[in-house]
């Protein structure tokens, strides 16, 4: 079993200087300019991480900023059906320049490369990994006030990739209010660690559901565990997220970038939070 946190690591050899290194980034595409680069990670799957993202995304756009999403969930790219973008990335002599959203938000997904959305990734780690570098290396992103990455859940060779090799500036953790949750959130929070990664902070999703009849908050899942996760991690917490359905039915037609709930209003409040950090 892998120790250590190199992607090449050899468990009989490893003496762990790679943690005490932290990540060795590697340079964007020249004509790339990022300002800000932030991970939205999950320990587990399931957990709403692409929904996240994408109200992230939204709320930044709104608020003015030149956003991007890196999809780096590989094998389960869901960020273009939610954006309705399909048109393949431009190819020129440069290297490769990512389709936009209606309102302006670049994408980068292997989902835009396929012949088909629905076929599967059947790959290895180490061409997943590639995969995720030739995202940031070869694509033209322009200008970019904030670059969000799309994370699998996990803590394997794909998250691995990224804090290695990209110049993440801070993680948001997703959870959920399951206790198993909050077992994998201190896993991923571990994880930051050893790559001398920030956390931003905690953001606990799908916390409960709105009654549309009498408005009463139903905990689907059990009472909230955010702030205790939070505190136990040693993390500050973002927000807590409702399940929408009308967020899910935008999500599912391409059309998230519409979305006006309440929702949006709790995530452009933790936008703020995590500016306030940064």
């Amino acid at each position: 079993m892998t120790t250590g946190t190199c992607e090449t690591c050899n468990p009989s050899t490893c003496d762990k200087t790679c943690e005490a290194k932290g990540p060795t980034t590697i340079p964007p595409h020249e004509l790339s300019n990022i300002k800000r680069v932030i991970g939205i990670m999950s320990g587990k799957g399931g957990v709403g991480k692409s929904s996240v993202t994408a109200l992230l995304a939204v709320a930044l756009r709104r608020s003015g900023f030149e956003v991007g999403i890196l999809d780096a969930d590989i094998t389960g790219p869901s960020i273009p059906r939610m954006f309705g973008v399909r048109r393949p990335p431009e190819g020129t002599g440069q290297g490769m320049i990512p389709p936009q959203s209606p309102k302006g938000i670049r994408i980068m997904s292997l989902n835009l490369l396929l012949p088909h959305e629905d076929d599967p990734v059947i790959w290895r780690g180490p061409l997943i990994g590639g995969a995720i570098k030739q995202f940031w290396t070869d694509v033209i992103w322009g200008d970019l006030d904030f670059l969000l990455i799309d994370l699998p859940p996990g803590t394997s060779d794909a998250p691995l990739t990224v804090l290695q090799s990209l110049p993440v500036d801070g993680l948001i953790i997703v959870s959920s209010p399951q206790e198993l949750a909050q077992m994998v959130v201190r896993k991923a929070v571990k994880m930051a660690a050893l790559m001398n990664v920030k956390i931003l902070g905690l953001v606990e999703n799908m916390s409960y559901a709105v009654c549309p009849d009498c408005g009463k908050e139903i905990y689907i899942f059990g009472p909230s565990r955010a702030e205790e996760a939070a505190a136990e991690a040693g993390i500050p917490l973002l927000g807590s997220l409702p399940l929408d359905s009308e967020l899910t039915s935008l999500c599912d037609n391409g059309r998230v970038e519409e979305y006006r709930g309440p929702l949006l209003e709790r995530v452009m409040e933790f936008v703020k939070k995590m500016d306030r950090q940064e």
